[in-house]
């Protein structure tokens, strides 16, 4: 039972083509620390299932080696997170030969519709609810209220060990927060480091962190991280600020979580 971060970056991925801060040319003369747009992949052993549908899709993929999708879940209709659905069009149409279960927010059918009127289909158009779980092979996965503007879920993943993966999310709401508490996994938007710029919608990493230990996560993984922004920073300086506490956990594309 893995679960894996596709990519752990911020709408503009690093490196940008714009910028020349510190946290790019990082990535630049280091591939590994490359972060493209954040989303998720889960292996429960017999199902895969697809969390977000980034720009970077078919790059990820490749570079997972993934070449089998069963579901794909939308956390909210941004572009960062739905434009690489049409991907997945060809795999369907020439491999898999039956559309994919796909969950979106209930209020993006119809500007999945209008942006994507050639994958009809494609996918089988389902949709998720609060709190209302879906079952696989040893995985409950609950899709949560996620405070992000328009209607957005984080998802709670429990098998053996839980996670909860909110890529974009300003600070949970309280009965969010006590259905997390003492999880095993926090892995949670860190979108700005220094002064953050949306409030109402993200957090930075300081922020992210507090509200893991509110909760008590055994482990806190900063994800969604912009690097940019509002104070650019570096991987290396982030792995030396992150070694006072002991339960933070940087995060990089591709690393895995074992929940069974």
């Amino acid at each position: 039972m893995i679960f894996k971060l596709l990519g752990t970056g911020a709408s503009v991925g690093v490196p940008s083509f714009f910028c020349e801060c510190a946290a790019c040319f990082e990535a630049v003369c280091e591939p590994n620390w490359v972060r493209s747009r954040s989303g998720a992949f889960i292996h429960t052993g017999k199902e895969r299932i697809l969390i977000d549908a980034t720009p970077d899709l078919r790059s990820q993929l490749l570079r997972e080696r993934i070449s089998v999708i069963d579901y794909v879940f939308m956390t909210h209709w941004h572009y960062d997170h739905f434009a690489g659905l049409g991907e997945l069009e060809f795999y369907v149409k020439l491999v898999r030969k039956a559309p994919i279960a796909l969950f979106l927010p209930p209020s993006a059918e119809g500007e999945f519709r209008a942006a994507f009127p050639f994958l009809e289909d494609v996918f089988d158009i389902g949709f998720w609810n609060f709190g209302k779980a879906h079952t696989f092979h040893g995985l409950e996965l609950t899709p949560l209220q996620a405070v992000h503007g328009i209607e957005t879920a984080g998802f709670l993943c429990e098998s053996k060990k839980s996670l909860a993966y909110f890529p974009d999310t300003a600070r949970l709401t309280p009965d969010v927060a006590a259905r997390l508490h003492g999880i095993d996994y926090w892995v949670g938007d860190a979108t700005f480091n220094g002064r953050n710029w949306m409030e109402q919608s993200h957090m930075n990493i300081d922020q992210m962190i507090e509200q893991g230990n509110e909760i008590e996560a055994r482990c806190i993984v900063p994800t969604h991280l912009s690097m940019h922004y509002d104070t650019p920073v570096t991987n290396r300086e982030l792995s030396a600020a992150f070694k006072k506490y002991e339960n933070v956990t940087l995060s990089y594309d591709g690393i895995e979580f074992e929940l069974s």
